[in-house]
């Protein structure tokens, strides 16, 4: 089942970005609550998780971006898409990035962009199957207090 992270959904949520680039679990402190809520109450912030019997298996972000350009239409970003392991293959992120496409289409959005760190093929063909490309934009990344 396809839906938007609840404030319950916490837990489950860092336990599967394990599988994204995370090497443990960041401590429950009053930081990380805040955060959790600035993301949950975040109107323009879509935490979509893909679930199967009450376990998130699959997840990616989509943030919609006010913009002065294109007409004044807003644009979609794409982030954290990533999919358990013992789940991959099936079919499941793809399904959370057809809904990050439904709500960008829903906002009126004149593109959604993505980056990845793959270099894989198959993580490559994934993301063309979904209707994304590498062709029309150079991405540059400057890491910010922190190393890559």
């Amino acid at each position: 089942m396809i839906r938007e992270a609840k404030k319950e959904d916490l837990e489950a949520l860092l336990e599967l970005y394990l599988y994204l680039h995370e090497d443990s679990i960041p401590k429950h402190d009053e930081h990380l609550e805040k955060i959790w809520n600035q993301i949950i109450k975040d109107l323009n912030h879509h935490l979509i998780v893909n679930e199967i019997d009450g376990q998130i298996i699959s997840s990616c972000v989509c943030v919609i971006i006010p913009n002065l350009t294109r007409n004044i239409r807003p644009y979609a970003f794409v982030e954290n898409v990533v999919t358990h392991a013992d789940f991959r293959g099936n079919g499941y992120a793809g399904e959370c990035l057809d809904y990050a496409k439904k709500i960008a289409e829903k906002e009126n959005c004149y593109k959604m962009m993505l980056l990845t760190g793959s270099k894989k093929p198959e993580t490559m063909h994934f993301y063309e199957k979904a209707g994304y490309n590498s062709s029309d934009k150079t991405a540059f990344i400057q890491w910010i207090g922190m190393d890559k």
